[in-house]
C-alpha cells in the first residue's frame, strides 16, 4: 500500500488548493486541528437548520457523530431515526429523506492540487446529496488526501482508499467487506448554493 497517500500536504499544496477553489465557486478553509473543525462547522451550520451526513470516519474522527448521538447541538439531525429504524424498507425511504437537508456533511477521498473533489462511494446515496439534492454542503478533509491530479486521485481511492475501507467493513462484521460502486468528480459549483471544504492539518479517514 502505496504510503505517499497518507503523509500530510506542505502548507504551499494547501494554499494552492484554497486558492483554485475559490475558481470552482467553493469556500474553502484551512484549520490546524479537528477541533477547530468541529467549531467551524458550528459556526457555519445555524441554529435550527436541517443536517444530514453522510458514512465518514472523518465526521467521526473529529467528534461530530458523538455530538449528533448525544444531541449536544442545536440542529434538527434528519437521520436520527435512521439506525434505529428495523424496516428495510422505511429504512430506506429515510435515506432519501436525508439527501434533501439543508445542510450535509462529508468527507471525500481526494483532492486535486487544482480543486477537484473526488467522491467515492458505494450505493450513491452521499453523491445524490453532493451533486444536487442539498441546499449546502460542508466538507471536512485531511490534508493527506491532497493529491497532484485526477490520475493521483483515482489510484488513491483503488489502490489505498478501497483496501482500507474493505478491512474496516470487515472488522465490523460485513463479511463481503466494501464494494466501490460509484465515482463523483465535484469540479465546481454553479447553482446558487453554498459548498464549504474544511481542510485540515490532520490525518484524518481514509
Amino acid at each position: 500500500m502505496n504510503e505517499k497517500f497518507n503523509q500530510l500536504a506542505s502548507q504551499e499544496r494547501i494554499t494552492a488548493v484554497i486558492s483554485s477553489f475559490s475558481e470552482r465557486n467553493i469556500k474553502g478553509v484551512f484549520v490546524e486541528t479537528k477541533e477547530d473543525a468541529l467549531k467551524e462547522i458550528f459556526a457555519i451550520i445555524p441554529e435550527g437548520a436541517e443536517i444530514a451526513t453522510g458514512s465518514s470516519e472523518t465526521l467521526r474522527e473529529i467528534g461530530l457523530l458523538t455530538v449528533l448521538k448525544e444531541k449536544s447541538h442545536p440542529w434538527k439531525n434528519v437521520k436520527d431515526n435512521l439506525f434505529t429504524e428495523v424496516d428495510h424498507l422505511k429504512r430506506e425511504e429515510l435515506r432519501r429523506e436525508s439527501i434533501l437537508a439543508d445542510y450535509n456533511l462529508q468527507s471525500c477521498h481526494a483532492v486535486t492540487e487544482n480543486g477537484q473533489l473526488l467522491i467515492a462511494s458505494g450505493m450513491g446515496n452521499q453523491i445524490a446529496a453532493i451533486a444536487y439534492a442539498s441546499k449546502h454542503i460542508i466538507f471536512v478533509v485531511g490534508v493527506q488526501k491532497i493529491v497532484k491530479n485526477l490520475d493521483e486521485a483515482f489510484e488513491r481511492i483503488h489502490n489505498y482508499v478501497v483496501p482500507l475501507e474493505n478491512e474496516r467493513m470487515k472488522k465490523t462484521g460485513f463479511k463481503k467487506g466494501t464494494t466501490l460502486g460509484k465515482l463523483l468528480i465535484f469540479e465546481k459549483e454553479i447553482r446558487d448554493r453554498d459548498v464549504h471544504v474544511i481542510l485540515v492539518n490532520e490525518k484524518l479517514g481514509f
